[in-house]
This record gives C-alpha cells, structure tokens and sequence, in this order.
C-alpha cells in the first residue's frame, strides 16, 4: 500500500478554523513537522483543504 509523506511548511495561524482543524486530523503540529499517513480517499481530501500550507510526497 502506497504511503505518503506530509510535511507542513506555512503555519495555520489566520487560517479559516475548519483548516487548523485539518491540520490537527493529519497530526502536524508546527512547521517543518512530518507525518506518514496511508494513502485512502479521506486523506486526500484533508490534503487538498490544506494544500497550500504543506507539500505531500508518495512513498512506498
């Protein structure tokens, strides 16, 4: 199963509350702070509330 890399790179500060929310689901905290998550439909919708504020890389 595919996984991806998430990495936080702006902070969620002035963001719309429903985008701090999704950056809490992922589990990222602060800038430059990794998570792995498995890839599944749900995770790529969180991802792409948030996309401009993280970078998403696929690994396996």
């Amino acid at each position: 199963m595919a996984t991806l890399r998430i990495t936080q790179l702006r902070s969620g500060i002035g963001t719309k509350p429903n985008q701090r929310a999704t950056l809490k689901a992922l589990g990222l905290r602060r800038i430059r702070h990794e998570v792995v998550k498995n890839d599944s439909p749900q995770i790529r919708g969180m991802i792409a509330k948030v996309i401009h504020l993280i970078s998403v890389e696929e690994t396996k």
